[in-house]
């Protein structure tokens, strides 16, 4: 069996060629270079949160709807163990797809640890008016949706439709742990 990076080599590969584009036109509809997107479909590195949200807004996908297109089949009960992890090699943010994915249903839940001092922007949401339940289990996250910022405590949730660009951002010391839900 193929470790993630390279299934999603390959899925990344496969999103590409089904919609008949080329690295050039990928590159233009995602801002990403040329030669970065081809590491990543040659499994020659693996990619940023970053990376990954410019990919998912150009394709029109959720990060946790291309981690199921990565994953074999959808089983009901998927143990704590048994959930995908990954990691983002640049900032040390990790990411786990907490709902066991499936293509078929819509909601997804995600666990996020962001470490302290740490900054992810995405430019653009995956896809555009996706509802988010965002609920910090622990630390402090300072979360800007379309540009109003909100400022969370552990236990705060912020429930919001993403139409625009969004930035998640944990002060010095103090890192954010959080569940988000996708529907």
């Amino acid at each position: 069996m193929l470790d993630l990076t390279s299934r999603l080599s390959h899925r990344l590969f496969s999103l590409r060629s089904e919609r008949g584009w080329s690295l050039d036109e990928l590159s233009a509809r995602s801002g990403l270079a040329r030669a970065t997107l081809s590491r990543l479909e040659n499994a020659e590195s693996s990619p940023t949160a970053d990376t990954l949200g410019k990919l998912c807004a150009a394709y029109g996908l959720t990060m946790s709807r291309l981690m199921a297109l990565v994953e074999d089949g959808f089983t009901a009960h998927v143990p704590f163990e048994a959930q995908t992890e990954w990691e983002d090699p640049e900032t040390g943010f990790q990411r786990r797809n907490v709902s066991p994915p499936s293509a078929q249903l819509a909601a997804e839940v995600i666990e996020g640890h962001l470490p302290p001092d740490t900054v992810i922007a995405y430019d653009a949401p995956p896809k555009p008016g996706l509802e988010h339940h965002l609920i910090l289990l622990d630390g402090a996250l300072r979360l800007t949706v379309d540009g109003v910022a909100h400022d969370l405590s552990a236990g705060d949730c912020l429930r919001y439709q993403l139409w625009g660009a969004s930035r998640f951002e944990t002060m010095p010391g103090r890192g954010a742990r959080y569940l988000l839900v996708l529907a």
